[in-house]
């Protein structure tokens, strides 16, 4: 017998979980970004497709693969729906909370998940202007938090894999 209590998702999650929009590799993506929680075992790739319209970058179309758990998949399928027809400064300012309320909710021990959708989406604009080799003046040069935590995340993973790889060595 387990001992797990279920979580509480709502509806909207269960909905978006058994039937995620916009799921996939994007083959023409302009950028794409990778973003992982390893105090899950979370990770969602974004594909983004930027072009030009009236002089502002847009958000054309977005996908996303994840490995991941229901909240994870639902962040991600509906930040790829908020964003799509957005600028980029726009999407950039979409927030961990605006998606946890564009879901209906999500259950506090859920909230990296929609950190983590953030900080892929923020991954992903940060390195489409690094390619371009511009930066507006919107964009703030310092890392914000949930990049922090995503980026703080990946870096313990790491390193907890390289002091695993040492200990395996000196057996």
């Amino acid at each position: 017998m387990s001992s797990r209590i279920p979580l509480p998702y709502n509806p909207k999650i269960i909905e978006l979980f058994r039937n995620p929009k916009n799921m996939g590799p994007m083959k023409d993506a302009t950028i794409t970004a990778i973003a992982g929680s390893p105090a899950c075992g979370d990770m969602i790739s974004l594909y983004l497709k930027i072009e030009k319209r009236n002089n502002e970058d847009v958000v054309v179309n977005a996908t996303f693969e994840s490995y991941g758990c229901a909240a994870n998949i639902a962040a991600a399928s509906i930040l790829t729906e908020m964003i799509k027809g957005k600028s980029v400064k726009e999407a950039w300012m979409i927030s961990w909370r605006d998606i946890a309320d564009e879901l209906g909710g999500l259950p506090v021990i859920k909230y990296h998940c929609s950190i983590l959708a953030v900080g892929a989406l923020r991954r992903a604009i940060r390195d489409y202007y690094k390619k371009m080799k511009v930066h507006p003046d919107w964009l703030p040069r310092d890392l914000t938090v949930e990049e922090k935590q995503t980026f703080e995340e990946e870096k313990m993973m790491e390193h907890l894999r390289k002091m695993r790889e040492s200990m395996v060595k000196y057996k």
